[in-house]
């Protein structure tokens, strides 16, 4: 939230990007809209669950004894993950979500999460 209105009010979050037809963009607040929108989709327009709401459901939708586990062990990957603070901000939101009987909310992101889809493990 913070970024964003920073963003949004002047051009020190800005980044220059290289193309590879040799253009350059600069991107702002659209550094922080875009990964924001896997959050709330409501920004594009969808009526649907941000990617908090779908891990939170899925991992309530199973048996009652493995849910802590599951709380405890979220692991990211493929090329969306990417994003900075993308497990940060996954955790907090499972963390604000989670039951009182869960203990320990984590999610790892490892560097390699872009492509361990297509490693396994």
């Amino acid at each position: 939230d913070q970024e964003m209105s920073i963003a949004a009010s002047s051009s020190t979050l800005e980044r220059t990007f290289d193309l590879p037809a040799g253009y350059q963009i600069a991107l702002g607040k659209e550094r922080f809209r875009v990964p924001e929108a896997l959050f709330q989709p409501t920004f594009l327009g969808d009526e649907i669950p941000g990617v908090h709401d779908t891990v939170y459901n899925s991992i309530m939708n199973c048996d009652y004894p493995i849910r802590k586990d599951l709380f405890a062990n979220c692991v990211l990957s493929g090329g969306n993950t990417m994003f900075p603070g993308m497990a940060e901000r996954l955790e907090k939101e499972l963390k604000s979500r989670a039951p009182t009987y869960i203990e320990r909310v984590r999610v790892v992101a490892t560097p390699q999460r872009k492509y361990s889809v297509w490693i396994g493990g």
